[in-house]
């Protein structure tokens, strides 16, 4: 990193990761452009000594891409305290953007072992499990509102935390044009979507995480996560309690929001 003062703000970012506080806002120069966010993000995670378990993907969704007027999506690591059960407890604060829904899948390790550039015909070889999961987004900063993907990359992609649902095996589930709904009865919302808002194709974000772990040759001894984006854009958190996702042939999934 040549910018001056990376390490610092880092350290800050870092340290509101790992014992779950909110700073002042980051420079933009670490967060206008995703380039620079990119990098910066991999300057914090080099500072966190705690196992990694999955990666995301987010702003997949081809309008936000479009309006943001960003080339491509991002990506960004995923720890393991960061993925809890289904039914599992997320507590929010007032800079938590929302809640998604996503389809995630569990990506055998011997795509470590590939000695040549993944293609699209290699994905269904290394796809172990497919599984309904919720998102909870948000900043560790106070701040609020998305004006560019490096806003997210810059703050640990914006990860609060996973819950992931009933892991299955993929046989025969195409997941590229599945209904999906997310809902809180208490606050009377409901919000549906489809996995094809997903990079058109859950499977398309799949591909898209998997190149860029392939450029920035990262290397696993464990089978690994990947989280593919919302299927319903960022949901509004209206009210506390439980909020419940579905994706046909998928499953159930369910947070429990304090």
């Amino acid at each position: 990193m040549k910018f001056k003062n990376s390490n610092y703000y880092a350290n800050k970012i870092v340290n509101a990761f790992l014992k779950k506080k909110i700073i002042a806002p980051l420079p933009t120069r670490y967060t206008k452009n995703l380039v620079k966010a990119d990098n910066f993000r991999k300057l914090c995670e080099s500072k966190i000594n705690k196992p990694i378990t999955g990666f995301k993907a987010g702003g997949t969704g081809i309008p936000l891409l479009k309006k943001l007027k960003e080339k491509e999506p991002f990506y960004a690591s995923v720890y393991k305290h960061n993925i809890i059960k289904n039914n599992g407890n997320i507590k929010i604060n007032k800079y938590t953007l929302g809640i998604e829904l996503e389809v995630g899948y569990k990506i055998d390790k011997k795509f470590f072992n590939f000695k040549k550039r993944i293609s699209k015909n290699d994905i269904n070889k290394i796809i172990l499990k497919i599984f309904p999961c919720i998102e909870v987004v948000g900043y560790r900063q106070k701040k609020k509102g998305i004006k560019s993907f490096g806003d997210l990359s810059s703050d640990f992609g914006g990860n609060i935390k996973f819950v992931t649902g009933t892991e299955k095996k993929p046989n025969n589930i195409n997941a590229n044009n599945l209904k999906t709904v997310i809902y809180n009865k208490k606050a009377n919302q409901i919000v549906k979507g489809n996995t094809n808002t997903v990079y058109k194709n859950p499977k398309n974000s799949l591909f898209f995480v998997l190149k860029k772990l392939q450029k920035s040759k990262i290397k696993f001894n464990n089978n690994f996560y990947v989280f593919t984006g919302s299927t319903v854009g960022v949901v509004p958190i209206l009210k506390k309690g439980s909020y419940i996702g579905k994706i046909d042939k998928l499953g159930i999934v369910k947070a429990n929001i304090n």
